[in-house]
């Protein structure tokens, strides 16, 4: 990796070109075993900075708070409970403006580097109601004046929060600064559960199950505040542990860990694969730590919330902050990076600084209610990844995602261009003008193929994209990631297939009106825990649905990235009904 720039494969270009798709793949995979994705360190070190200047702003709002004394003084304010309410309204408003999750070029994201507030403050812009036909005033896809006033109250609601008072002390929680107005946490509250009704994707760019569940907790009285926040960490731990209990998690891992800023030598980041450059499964290394961050991650947080204090505490705590460094240092695609910094704050600030408050101080029912609501979305997630999003499911980094492919002709990537409110211009069209011409930017483009390809729902995605294009040439489509249509056309994109469903294609649909087969879309749902198939359907907007079917997690992690052949088991044809 150079300081200023992108190491890139070292390709004949010609002949490359001329190659399949799958052939196009084998050099750009092997490249990424050995280098990852070939980040500039310059780019690497502006995330860094990012942190940094995350972590500073709170830090000044911190103790800009009537009863936070003494910058460096950290001791004596790390664990008052206003300040980790402020904490936790920053890092949502921090996510929810789109400087967090999905930020900047490590998400295809080079002009302009962020979405959300540009978007969701413009009328216009496309949005998604999670339940239109259920939710009153919900109805349409568009977004009116009111949204827009909406989204600002609630920037400007969580700035009145960060920068006002405590209502005094609170001897049970033994601070004099107090808590925040309970005035103020409703207020947020409802003006986040209006948005969301409207328009899904404001809720999960504001990380709601994370923030505005803890957001909940400040609601409680007393010791239950900080019992019901430690019980949704609990919650989030043991969620995103449980939906790692599958054999997609190893490929995470290996992709990961070949991407690393930290491990630079292409002969370590080789051990991650079973043999390169042949076999580019995950290899042992890639497996145990798989295995052993599933079982820290599902086991030490269980002592960490039942110890109260002493050197269990103190190791317990230790460990989930060696685990979150560990993912933060990676600096993993879709740069979710501030949001392990708040849980390592997390852990310092109620799990060591009230280690002593524990289930037998609580005084009413509700965290364990708040509780059972999140724990109740995270298993219906697993169960049925197609009704709940892996946000809310808490499927962080498990590798089993609803996923979702766009095949384009390059009319297609017009329409979208000039029928849509949008801030960014088409994927592709970044990746050109970042580039500098059509050719150079087929590298970055195929670098991106090959990191959806190590992951084991890209070889499926593949696969199916042939079926999807059929019968028409390939070579007139243009294949690109449905997060990076969901970044042009809505805003903001995690990772999250819920957002690039036939919700999407319909609400494009209607503005671009495109031709039968001018676009085909793949749609692949992620793995149930209890089930070891992944449900597919093929759309084409202009037609509808053409296909259903699922492939088997099995013939998925068995193949190479570059591999497209998976078997397909076709339940539904739209030309020759149940199969």
């Amino acid at each position: 990796m150079g300081f200023l720039k992108q190491n890139t494969p070292e390709i004949d270009f010609p002949t490359w070109s001329q190659g399949t798709r799958a052939e196009k793949i084998r050099p750009m995979a092997k490249h990424w075993a050995e280098v990852g994705f070939g980040t500039p360190v310059a780019l690497h070190l502006f995330y860094v900075g990012k942190i940094v200047a995350y972590v500073l702003v709170g830090w000044i709002i911190v103790v800009a708070t009537p009863g936070i004394d003494g910058f460096f003084d950290v001791t004596a304010w790390y664990n008052e409970p206003i300040v980790f309410q402020k904490v936790v309204l920053y890092t949502m408003l921090f996510e929810v403006i789109g400087l967090g999750c999905g930020f900047g070029p490590l998400n295809n994201r080079f002009f302009p580097p962020m979405g959300s507030v540009l978007y969701w403050l413009r009328p216009g812009t496309i949005r998604q109601p999670p339940w239109p036909a259920r939710i009153p005033l919900t109805r349409g896809d568009t977004r009116r004046p009111l949204d827009a006033v909406l989204y600002g109250a609630f920037l400007l609601m969580l700035l009145v929060a960060l920068f006002g008072s405590g209502t005094g002390p609170i001897p049970a929680l033994d601070t004099t600064a107090g808590v925040l107005p309970v005035w103020q946490i409703w207020t947020i509250l409802i003006l986040l559960a209006v948005l969301g009704l409207r328009d899904k994707t404001v809720f999960l760019a504001a990380r709601g199950e994370v923030y505005a569940a803890l957001t909940v907790t400040f609601l409680f009285a007393g010791a239950d505040m900080i019992i019901g926040a430690k019980l949704i960490f609990l919650c989030i731990w043991l969620g995103a542990a449980t939906s790692k209990l599958n054999k997609h998690f190893p490929f995470v891992i290996s992709t990961m860990m070949s991407n690393n800023p930290i491990w630079r030598s292409p002969a370590i980041k080789r051990k991650f694969f079973e043999n390169f450059p042949d076999d580019l499964r995950p290899g042992r290394r890639s497996r145990w730590i798989a295995h052993f961050s599933t079982a820290v991650e599902g086991l030490v947080p269980i002592a960490l919330f039942f110890s109260h204090g002493g050197w269990i505490t103190a190791v317990a705590a230790t460990v989930m902050l060696i685990f979150h460094f560990g993912i933060l240092s990676s600096i993993p695609m879709g740069v979710p990076l501030e949001w392990n910094v708040f849980m390592m704050f997390g852990v310092l600030a109620l799990f060591v600084g009230h280690a002593d408050i524990g289930l037998t101080d609580l005084q009413s029912p509700w965290p364990i209610v708040l509780f059972a609501v999140s724990a109740g979305t995270v298993v219906l997630g697993n169960l049925s990844p197609r009704t709940v999003s892996f946000l809310p499911g808490m499927r962080y980094y498990a590798g089993n995602w609803d996923t979702s492919l766009w095949c384009m002709k390059p009319s297609a990537s017009a329409k979208i261009e000039n029928g849509i409110v949008a801030i960014a211009s088409m994927p592709a069209a970044q990746l050109e003008r970042f580039y500098g011409s059509p050719e150079a930017a087929q590298i970055p483009l195929y670098m991106g193929y090959a990191f959806r390809s190590f992951n084991s729902h890209g070889r499926a995605l593949f696969t199916l994209a042939h079926r999807a294009m059929a019968p028409h040439d390939e070579s007139a489509y243009v294949l690109t990631d449905g997060e990076r249509i969901c970044s042009t056309a809505m805003g903001w994109n995690f990772g999250d297939g819920h957002m690039c469903n036939e919700q999407l294609i319909a609400a494009l649909h209607s503005r671009c009106r495109f031709e039968p087969g001018e676009v085909r879309v793949v749609l692949l749902d992620g793995q149930p825990i209890h089930r070891q198939t992944q449900q597919y359907r093929l759309v084409d907007p202009a037609i509808g649905e053409l296909e259903r079917g699922y492939v088997n997690v099995a013939d998925l992690v068995t193949r190479q990235p570059w591999d497209d052949t998976v078997p397909v088991i076709v339940t539904w044809r739209a030309d020759a009904g149940a199969v």
